[in-house]
């Protein structure tokens, strides 16, 4: 393809230029000449010749005399089995030292949401090791089950935990890593964690740190959900794909909404977050006929704790449950600091049972969840009136709920439970107030 330059650049609001650009597409991806260096963008916007074009590393330096010189493509990912192992930057260029990856199949990292005609119902259990997830939020193969965090609560070990623990009955499971805005602590302890795990060989990462460009968020979870659907429908392979934090990929949608002089939606947020957010967490889950599967588990750092805000609350219209992080557990020196009663899998019942883990799965976990709601009002009115003006079956619920916390939903962050470990204790704790 012959390489044209446009001289034409207009105007300059970071993070997007506006230039005058004929025969440009929406999508395609350009590359702006700064003399000595370049930088690299995106066709966003297209009015007749005039283009709007998103910068990922940023517009400094980027003046009027700059060239655009448009690639004739989208964005694209070499995609082979030889992602595996592998660090990537936001960009989709190695950040180990390694040699970029080339391969004959090149996909294009915009994708689109499965079919729902197309779709294969999630019903296989993974096992993630950790009791109150698999004994009450069970994880299904193609299910979308988003971590509700909060500032200071430990989503990324929880995270790691996951990712170094699951566990399915086949050998071809995958993992893709997608951090998004993570400081350079979080970052190079999720990268140590799988190496010491030696779990590597079997893990794609896609990493945006704090401060790398910022709209380079925006392509991680593309990036990630790409090379796992290339493993998951080309090779078979079951995927499950990590995206943290969403909310900073979120942040970074809102810079480029205001940059584009949009209207605002709640917040601040741009009005089509949900569509946006959508055509992502829905290339998630099973094709019928295909072997593979891509499970996602998004993180959201839900601002104040407010699970009402539009990130967490859109988020939720489109997943299919909620691992909602409690401060209060967290404080208590609760890890995972999991609070069962706003959380949920809402395909739990498909996943667990005689086929799947045992068939009084999901009997215990109902009578958990009973229990420790009545527990829980007991803690409240103990407050209130004092322990000794309990009666004598709260008292028994007011224990269970201490011992559920202490012993079920506390794990260490290496320790391993079976699902038989896991339903066993929770059989034994439930003794408290039979």
């Amino acid at each position: 393809m012959i390489e044209i330059k446009y001289k034409s650049v207009s105007n300059i609001k970071d993070p997007l230029i506006f230039a005058k650009v004929p025969r440009a597409h929406m999508g395609e991806m350009v590359r702006i000449s700064l003399g000595e260096e370049e930088r690299v963008g995106q066709v966003i916007e297209i009015q007749k010749e005039n283009v709007i074009i998103q910068v990922f590393q940023g517009t400094s330096k980027i003046s009027r005399e700059s060239s655009v010189i448009l690639t004739g493509e989208t964005k694209k990912l070499d995609v082979t089995l030889d992602l595996f192992g592998r660090i990537f930057d936001g960009l989709g260029q190695p950040a180990d030292g390694g040699l970029p990856v080339k391969s004959d199949v090149r996909r294009d990292v915009s994708g689109t949401p499965l079919n729902p005609s197309a779709r294969a119902y999630p019903k296989e259990f993974i096992e993630t090791g950790i009791s109150v997830v698999d004994g009450l939020l069970s994880l299904v193969r193609g299910q979308k089950l988003p971590i509700f965090s909060g500032s200071g609560l430990p989503h990324n070990q929880l995270v790691a935990q996951i990712v170094r623990q699951s566990r399915i009955s086949e050998e071809k499971f995958g993992v893709v890593l997608g951090g998004i805005g993570l400081n350079h602590e979080a970052a190079d302890n999720l990268i140590k964690d799988l190496i010491q795990a030696e779990v590597m060989d079997r893990t794609i990462v896609f990493m945006n740190l704090y401060d790398d460009p910022t709209m380079e968020r925006l392509l991680i979870p593309k990036l990630a959900l790409t090379a796992a659907e290339y493993m998951a429908f080309d090779h078979g392979y079951h995927m499950l794909v990590v995206l943290t934090d969403i909310t900073s990929y979120c942040e970074a949608l809102r810079e480029v909404s205001i940059a584009r002089g949009e209207i605002p939606g709640l917040r601040g947020y741009p009005g089509y977050m949900y569509t946006d957010l959508a055509t992502i967490f829905e290339r998630s889950g099973r094709i019928k006929g295909k072997e593979g599967s891509v499970t996602l588990i998004p993180v959201i750092s839900m601002p104040d704790f407010d699970i009402t805000h539009p990130i967490p609350d859109l988020t939720g219209f489109i997943t299919e449950g909620q691992i909602v992080l409690n401060p209060t557990l967290n404080m208590k020196g609760v890890y995972p600091p999991i609070d069962i009663l706003p959380s949920l899998s809402r395909l739990m019942k498909d996943g667990v049972g005689e086929d799947n883990t045992r068939e009084d799965h999901m009997d215990i976990a109902n009578k958990i969840y009973a229990a420790y709601s009545r527990g829980r009002s007991a803690m409240d009115l103990a407050l209130v009136v004092g322990e000794d003006a309990l009666t004598t079956e709260e008292k028994q619920h007011l224990s269970f709920a201490e011992d559920f916390e202490k012993r079920f939903i506390n794990q260490g962050r290496y320790e391993r439970r079976s699902i038989e470990e896991t339903l066993d204790l929770g059989l034994e704790l439930l003794k408290i107030v039979e």
